[in-house]
């Protein structure tokens, strides 16, 4: 499975070490991803996600409606 969140769609983003001297080396920045059993109210059952911590953050604030919505158009499985 990608290193991408499945809500945010935030994936890994490129960029440079940069030692004392300077010298540029190419790097990856990886999302905080966690993979999270979350209970769906709308669709009375549990749903695993692959998500960022900052959109737990925003799910526990605004609901899991926009779960529900993945859920119906088959872009998150769930059991």
């Amino acid at each position: 499975m990608a290193r991408k969140c499945q809500l945010t769609g935030v994936g890994p983003a490129s960029g440079n070490n940069v030692s004392h001297a300077h010298n540029k080396t190419k790097r990856r920045f990886l999302p905080n991803l966690q993979k999270k059993r979350i209970w769906v109210k709308e669709l009375n059952k549990f749903v695993t996600v692959k998500v960022t911590a900052s959109a737990l953050r925003t799910i526990s604030k605004n609901g899991t409606a926009e779960i529900a919505k993945l859920v119906h158009a088959g872009k998150i499985k769930s059991r």
